[in-house]
C-alpha cells in the first residue's frame, strides 16, 4: 500500500511538472525570437503567412480566413508571442516591427490602451539620485538650495559632460534654425535630434532638465523651454487629440513610445503614488521616450506651482468621440502619478513601499491662471559653469513639512524594495500558453505526504 501511494505521489508530480513546464519559456527580443523563428520550419512558414494576412487587412477580415486564423494559433506557441524590445538598443525598429506584426492581429480593433513593446523597468529614482550626486555633490546649504535655479544647475551640469552637451548644442541648433518666413524650422530634424538626445544621454542628466523642481516662473519657463517648443511642439493649430493618436499609431516607433507610457503613467488607485508598481522612473522615462514624436507632450505654461503637460492637441471637432478624447487627453493633464512622479524627482525623493511606511495623502498642487511667457535664454549652452552643480534637493534638505507645500506631492524615504511593473497582454482564448512557473507542484508536496501519513 505504502509502494502504490509513493508511485502515485511521483507520478502526479512528474505530470505536474510537465504540465507546468509545457508552454513556459523565458522571454527574449523580438529579432533574437525572429531568428528563431526562421530555424523552424513550421514556424517560419506560418510567421510568412501571417505577415501576408496583415498586409492591407482589418483583424475581422483575417480572421476570416482560415488559414491566417491557423497561423495566428501556431505564433501564439512561439517565443515570438512573448518577446519585448529594449528602447534605444541596436535594432529597436526592426524589433518593434516584428513585435507589432505578431501583436496587432489579436488586438480587437483600435484599442484605448495598448500593452507595452518594451522590456519591464526596474530600476527606480533612487538609482538616478545617486549618479547625480557623484557630478552635483551632496550636503548643499538648504537655504542656497531653495533660492537656486535648478534648471539653470541643469544646463550648466549637461555641459559638463562631452555627450550631453554635444547632443544638447545639436538640437539647439536645429530646432532653433529657420527655413523660410513660412516655415520657422524643420521638425522632422528636430524631432530626430530631440531623439538622440534623450536616447543616448544619460537619465541623471536629461532628467534633470526635464524635471527640475523651480521656486519662480523664470526657471519654469527655462523648464518649459527645454526641448524648444515654437518648433517641437507647437503649432498653427491644434489638432484633435484622437487623430493625433491615430497618426502616431501608423508609425512603430510612435505607437510603442505611447504604449509604454500608458504602461507605466497610466493612473492607478490601488497603490501609493497612483503610479503602476509605484514605480516613478519608469512613468519617466516613458514621459521622456515620447518626446521628438507626432505626440510630443511638454508643460503648458510656465508657472512654478502647477505642473500640467500635454500633447499639442485639443478635443475640439471630436463628434460623438467627446469623451474617449477627453479620457485620452487627461491622461496627460490630470494625471497624478505622472504629476507625483515630476515632483518627486525634482524633491529629489522616491518612495518607500515597506507595508510598515506611514501612509501620506498627496498634495494636489493648485491650478493658477496661464502666465505670460518669459524670453527663453539658450546663452548657457555654449558657456560653461565653474561653481559646484546642486542636486535637487530633498523634502528635509528645504526644512519643508510633507503636504505642506504647493510645490510637493509626495515625501517618502528611499525606496526599499524592488518592483516590477506588470505588463497588459492579450492572449487569445485556448492558446494553451502558460506562464507559470514549474513550483506549484513543490508547494503540494507536504499536503500530499500529510494525505499519506493519515
Amino acid at each position: 500500500m505504502i509502494l502504490a501511494n509513493t508511485f502515485c505521489l511521483l507520478f502526479f508530480l512528474a505530470s505536474s511538472l510537465q504540465g507546468e513546464l509545457h508552454g513556459w519559456r523565458p522571454p527574449v527580443d523580438c529579432v533574437r525570437a525572429n531568428e528563431l523563428c526562421a530555424a523552424e520550419s513550421n514556424c517560419s512558414s506560418r510567421y510568412r503567412t501571417l505577415r501576408q494576412c496583415l498586409a492591407g487587412r482589418d483583424r475581422n477580415t483575417m480572421l476570416a480566413n482560415k488559414e491566417c486564423q491557423a497561423a495566428l494559433e501556431v505564433l501564439q506557441e512561439s517565443p515570438l508571442y512573448d518577446c519585448r524590445c529594449k528602447r534605444g538598443m541596436k535594432k529597436e525598429l526592426q524589433c518593434l516591427q516584428i513585435y507589432w506584426s505578431i501583436h496587432l492581429g489579436l488586438t480587437e480593433g483600435e484599442e484605448f490602451y495598448e500593452a507595452s513593446p518594451y522590456e519591464p523597468v526596474t530600476s527606480r529614482l533612487s538609482d538616478i539620485f545617486r549618479l547625480a550626486s557623484i557630478f552635483s555633490g551632496t550636503g548643499a546649504d538648504p537655504a542656497v538650495s531653495v533660492k537656486s535655479n535648478h534648471c539653470l544647475d541643469a544646463a550648466k551640469a549637461c555641459n559638463l559632460n562631452d555627450n550631453c552637451k554635444k547632443l544638447r548644442s545639436s538640437y539647439i541648433s536645429i530646432c532653433n534654425r529657420e527655413i523660410s518666413s513660412t516655415e520657422r524650422c524643420n521638425r522632422r530634424k528636430c524631432h530626430k535630434a530631440l531623439r538622440q538626445f534623450f536616447d543616448r544621454v544619460p537619465s541623471e542628466y536629461t532628467y534633470r532638465m526635464l524635471f527640475c523642481s523651480c521656486q519662480d516662473q523664470a526657471c519654469a519657463e527655462r523648464r518649459r523651454q527645454t526641448i524648444l517648443p515654437s518648433c517641437s511642439y507647437e503649432d498653427k493649430e491644434k489638432p484633435n487629440c484622437l487623430e493625433l493618436r491615430s497618426l502616431c499609431r501608423t508609425d512603430h516607433l510612435c505607437r510603442s513610445r505611447l504604449a509604454d507610457f500608458h504602461t507605466n503613467c497610466r493612473a492607478s488607485y490601488r497603490t501609493l503614488t497612483s503610479c503602476p508598481a509605484d514605480n516613478y522612473q519608469a512613468c519617466l522615462g516613458s514621459y521622456a521616450g515620447m518626446i521628438g514624436f507626432d505626440m510630443t507632450p511638454n508643460y503648458v505654461d510656465s508657472s512654478p506651482t502647477s505642473i500640467v503637460v500635454s500633447p499639442w492637441c485639443s478635443c475640439r471637432g471630436s463628434g460623438n468621440m467627446e469623451e474617449e478624447c477627453e479620457k485620452f487627453l487627461r491622461d496627460f493633464t490630470e494625471n497624478p502619478c505622472l504629476r507625483n512622479a515630476i515632483q518627486a524627482f525634482g524633491n529629489g525623493t522616491d518612495v518607500n513601499v515597506s507595508p510598515k511606511s506611514p501612509s501620506f495623502q498627496a498634495t494636489q498642487a493648485p491650478r493658477v491662471d496661464k502666465t505670460p511667457s518669459l524670453p527663453d535664454d539658450l546663452s548657457d549652452s555654449t558657456s560653461l559653469g565653474t561653481s559646484v552643480i546642486t542636486t535637487c534637493t530633498s523634502v528635509q534638505e528645504q526644512g519643508l513639512k510633507a503636504n505642506d507645500s504647493k510645490e510637493l506631492s509626495m515625501c517618502f524615504t528611499e525606496l526599499t524594495t524592488n518592483i516590477i511593473p506588470g505588463s497588459k497582454k492579450v492572449i487569445k482564448p485556448n492558446s494553451g500558453l502558460s506562464r507559470a512557473r514549474p513550483t506549484a507542484a513543490f508547494t503540494m508536496l507536504p499536503l500530499l505526504m500529510l494525505k499519506l501519513a493519515l
